[in-house]
């Protein structure tokens, strides 16, 4: 019997996230056999939209395999198919949830950087010209990285995940309103004062259609505006490694020093090209249910008190015209028990220690979310 979390949720990113509508076809990406209960309720849900899926398996051992002996001549003709395939669809719904987060960390990071790249143009044909959804399946792997039991962390994922994401949109409607009329930002904390220019940029709110969970408000920088110093407060896995104790300095808006645990590691994801060494997005996170991280991005960016700060490509929807391979969020929790922070729009505090202070923005903290 399928768990009715599951077809609630199926429910909801069909109709809510990716808008189906009669005629579409749906690509519906899956990792793991965990994810395939979500996987067959996403397919009679599409049908019963009106709708065409499709379906594709992936592996994350199966990649790995793959890497190790790619040529870039290969990888551009799997990036060819790829996005003939996606060029076809009108909505795309990815379930991730590998058994070994680490899969590909024997992986060399030049030949990580040349996948990833030579696959980037089917990806950013995704994101501009698909109603899309990614999303991760509550798998044991996934649990122990949270600290919790597999039975726990699914009760908690699919609380996380069934947020009222309509009541969290149009709470972050005047925050988009103050970052779209706004020009500076500073941002101060252990470690981290950082300045930089959004102007001209526009906000944009993350509610439960791209992503879920979901929680986060983004605009960009001015690309070369960035000056300071950023001390990273979270771990981050890219590429099948744990970076930590990330510091990145920055003169002009390029990234001119970063250090982490692996200085080797990190400076060779960030000369993968140019781009790759300017930021692409500044985002707030604001989910009243993600409080801790767990070295997966897709929740760790929407921790409710953090902010992120995103070496790499920007989205086209806030666009400041940076271009690479690489969109790596880095998260930093400023709540008081990660050792607080300010963020002020122009000469205006509007979040301190994790909370925002401006009346307007109250229903945006954590209590008011809930």
């Amino acid at each position: 019997m399928t768990d009715p979390r599951i077809t609630k949720l199926a429910h909801s990113l069909v109709h809510y996230s990716t808008k189906v509508k009669a005629g579409d076809r749906v690509l519906i990406s899956y990792e793991t056999e965990d994810a395939k209960a979500l996987a067959l309720a996403l397919i009679r849900e599409v049908y019963a939209a009106g709708a065409l899926p499709f379906a594709e398996i992936r592996d994350s051992e199966i990649t790995r395999a793959l890497m190790h002996g790619a040529q870039e001549a290969q990888v551009a003709f799997m990036n060819e198919v790829a996005l003939a395939e996606m060029k076809g669809m009108q909505a795309f719904i990815a379930v991730r949830g590998s058994a070994n987060t680490s899969e590909l960390s024997d992986v060399p990071s030049e030949r990580q950087s040349m996948w990833f790249r030579a696959l980037r143009p089917t990806q950013d044909y995704r994101v501009n010209h698909t109603n899309w959804v990614v999303l991760r399946y509550p798998t044991a792997a996934m649990a122990q990285l949270a600290g919790m039991s597999r039975e726990a962390f699914e009760d908690y994922y699919f609380d996380v995940c069934g947020l009222d994401y309509a009541k969290m949109s149009g709470a972050m409607d005047a925050l988009v309103a103050r970052m779209d009329a706004a020009e500076r930002v500073r941002i101060t904390g252990p470690g981290t004062d950082l300045s930089f220019s959004i102007a001209g940029m526009r906000g944009v709110k993350c509610d439960g259609e791209k992503n879920i969970p979901d929680g986060e408000v983004y605009t960009a920088p001015v690309k070369d505006s960035v000056e300071g110093v950023l001390s990273v407060n979270t771990q981050s896995e890219e590429l099948g490694f744990t970076f930590e104790n990330i510091v990145l300095t920055f003169e002009g808006g390029k990234i001119v020093r970063a250090t982490a645990n692996s200085n080797e590691r990190i400076g060779a994801l960030l000369d993968t090209d140019e781009g790759a060494r300017y930021i692409g997005e500044f985002s707030f996170g604001v989910n009243p249910y993600i409080l801790h991280p767990m070295k997966d991005t897709l929740f760790d960016e929407k921790i409710a008190g953090s902010f992120h700060f995103t070496p790499g490509n920007a989205y086209e929807d806030a666009d400041n015209g940076n271009r690479s391979a690489v969109h790596w969020d880095l998260v930093t929790i400023q709540r008081e028990d990660y050792g607080g922070g300010e963020i002020w729009l122009d000469d205006e505090l509007v979040r301190k220690d994790g909370l925002f202070v401006p009346a307007d923005l109250h229903c945006l903290n954590p209590e008011n979310l809930k």
